[in-house]
C-alpha cells in the first residue's frame, strides 16, 4: 500500500500504458491498479494479462478496479471495488479467500462495514480536492483518522495527492497512498514514483 500506483490512459502520449507501468515500477510502486472505464472487454482482459505478468515479474500485487470477471479471468491478485459496485459479500464469494478485494470508503462506519464484509484494505478518500475524479467530494483529515482508527485492516488514502501535500497525511494512520496523475501524467515517472515513495513513507511512520 505505500505507493498504490492506479492507472489512468489519459496522459499516455507516445508512451503505451504498460511501458508508463513498468516505469512506475522501476520507480518503487508497491500495488497497481489497473483503471479502465471505456475499454472493451476483449482489450480489457488482454490489457489485465499483460500488465498483470509484468507486476509479477517485479513481485507487485495487481489489482483490477470494479470488474470483477475480469480480475478473475487474469488471474489478477485483486480486485477493488466503491461503495456503488457490486456487493462485497457476492464479491468475495465469487473470488474466493485468495484474492485480495479492497473496497473505498468515505466514512468510518463504511470502513468498519467493509472490515466486516471481508475487505483486505480500504481506499479512503478524496483526501484532497482531485481533478481524477471531479464529483468525489474530499473528506476531512479527521475522517480519514476515525477510518484509519476504526479498522485493523490497511488504509490507503486517495484523491489529489502529489508531492506537495503528501506530508499532511502524516499522523492520520495511513499505511500509504494511492496516486494517479501525480504519477502517470509526470514525464518522468520512475524519478516521480522515488521522490512519491520516500515521501509516502515519511507521511506513514510520520
Amino acid at each position: 500500500m505505500l505507493l498504490y500506483a492506479v492507472t489512468d490512459r489519459a496522459w499516455t502520449g507516445e508512451r503505451t500504458l504498460y511501458q508508463q507501468v513498468e516505469e512506475a515500477l522501476r520507480g518503487g510502486a508497491t500495488c497497481v491498479q489497473l483503471r479502465e472505464k471505456d475499454l472493451g472487454f476483449d482489450e480489457f482482459l488482454r490489457e489485465a494479462v499483460d500488465i498483470g505478468a509484468l507486476c509479477r515479474s517485479y513481485g507487485v500485487p495487481f489489482i483490477v478496479n470494479d470488474n470483477v470477471e475480469i480480475a478473475m479471468l487474469s488471474n489478477a491478485d485483486g480486485v477493488h471495488i466503491g461503495q456503488h459496485d457490486e456487493a462485497l459479500i457476492d464479491v468475495r464469494r465469487k473470488v474466493g479467500d485468495g484474492m485480495i478485494v479492497g473496497v473505498s470508503a468515505q466514512t468510518a462506519e463504511q470502513a468498519v462495514e467493509a472490515e466486516k464484509n471481508g475487505a483486505d484494505y480500504i481506499g479512503a478518500g478524496a483526501v484532497f480536492v482531485t481533478g481524477t475524479k471531479p464529483d468525489a467530494e474530499a473528506i476531512t483529515r479527521e475522517t480519514l483518522y476515525n477510518i484509519c482508527h476504526s479498522v485493523s485492516i490497511p488504509v490507503v488514502a486517495i484523491g489529489g495527492i502529489n508531492g506537495n501535500n503528501i506530508q499532511k497525511l502524516a499522523g492520520a494512520g495511513i499505511s500509504g497512498v494511492a496516486v494517479v496523475s501525480a504519477i502517470f501524467a509526470s514525464p518522468d515517472i520512475e524519478a516521480q514514483c522515488k521522490k512519491l515513495r520516500a515521501a509516502s513513507e515519511k507521511a506513514v511512520n510520520g
